[in-house]
């Protein structure tokens, strides 16, 4: 059994280290709410929480450590057992539906829009961003249309998705959750799922689906957007269309231009926390998605669970999801091997 800590070990190990992912499980789970993300100086987003100075077991004794339990960055680091993970099935995927801000091939839209119109999932946990300012917020989903308009991944990141956690299980009393995030994210929400702890059982229970994206690496908002982008090449955020990430950062524009820049040239832009990560397919999804490997138009769906190949097959059945086995594999194990080196 893992010996009681507190915050006060995770700012000693994590925080402090830089090491935090910025997943916002411990802000999820902290049953006082005194976990949170405060504002940073300008130009710069919070590297990690901060607390109100209130913990239940360093203010009266009562045994908690819930936030050191569910944090993805405690613990023993142990290697990865495979560069793509273990899956019962890979395909490629496209939505049957139009997706307006798709990133590939629609497939995790497709999926969750479907299992909300079925009533497998009653909400979905996730990223969103400002159209405006591209200002990354997590949101709890219940609407399979408010679903498709929020798709698209989101490459500038500071957001602790999992915050919204606390939202959709302990506000809104979902009992069907899905969760869509980078292995950081889906690493947190695994040590919840298989958790007996009491504090941590009541979020396992509520998540049904968890699907991972692919990730060589995330983007702080406040140095890529208001930095790299605007005040370096006059690139204000509300006319990029879209990002993506193809061995450079391809930036399009509403005109249609395409300014890529080199990865080398967003180093500084990288959280510090995010170069420890060495999970490039999220492991430990139910589901773990991405553009490579897939032909164009296509999502990458590597299938890791029978949940997962369950929300798959219903998606295909109810017409929402179109399948391909026109898969190639070798590009994504090319990326994964080398962000396993980079971590080490």
């Amino acid at each position: 059994m893992m010996a009681e800590k507190s915050y006060i070990d995770l700012k000693r190990e994590v925080w402090d280290p830089g090491l935090c992912a910025r997943c916002g499980a411990c802000v999820a789970v902290c049953p006082a709410g005194a976990l949170f993300f405060g504002r940073a100086a300008e130009g710069e987003s919070p590297l990690s929480p901060e607390s109100t100075g209130y913990c239940k077991m360093e203010t009266d004794g009562v045994p908690c450590g819930a936030c050191y339990r569910a944090c993805p960055r405690t613990g023993e680091r142990l290697p990865l057992p495979s560069l793509l993970g273990d899956t019962v099935e890979t395909v490629a995927a496209r939505a049957a539906f139009p997706v307006a801000h798709k990133q590939s091939g629609g497939a995790v839209t497709a999926i969750l829009k479907s299992a909300l119109e079925e009533g497998t999932i009653d909400a979905v946990v996730t990223v969103t961003a400002d159209p405006w300012t591209l200002k990354p917020r997590s949101e709890v989903i219940t609407d399979a249309g408010v679903l498709v308009t929020h798709a698209g991944s989101r490459y500038n990141w500071w957001v602790p998705l999992l915050a919204a956690l606390n939202e959709a299980v302990v506000v809104r009393k979902c009992q069907n959750i899905a969760v869509v995030g980078v292995p950081c994210v889906v690493q947190a929400v695994y040590r919840i799922r298989e958790s007996d702890f009491d504090l941590l059982r009541p979020f396992g229970r509520s998540i049904r689906l968890v699907i991972g994206l692919f990730c060589t690496e995330s983007f702080d908002y406040a140095r890529l957007v208001e930095g790299a982008l605007r005040r370096e090449r006059g690139i204000e955020p509300w006319a990029v269309r879209r990002l993506d990430v193809k061995g450079a950062l391809e930036v399009t524009v509403d005109d249609g231009t395409v300014v890529s820049i080199p990865l080398a040239e967003l180093e500084s832009c990288i959280p510090s926390g995010c170069k420890t990560c060495t999970d490039f397919a999220a492991l430990d999804a139910d589901i773990s998605a991405g553009a490579v490997g897939s032909p164009e138009g296509f999502t990458t769906l590597l299938i890791r669970t029978p949940a997962g190949k369950g929300f798959v097959d219903r998606a295909r059945a109810s017409g929402a999801l179109e399948i391909s086995d026109e898969v190639a594999l070798a590009p994504a194990e090319r990326l994964a091997a080398r962000k396993a080196a980079r971590g080490r």
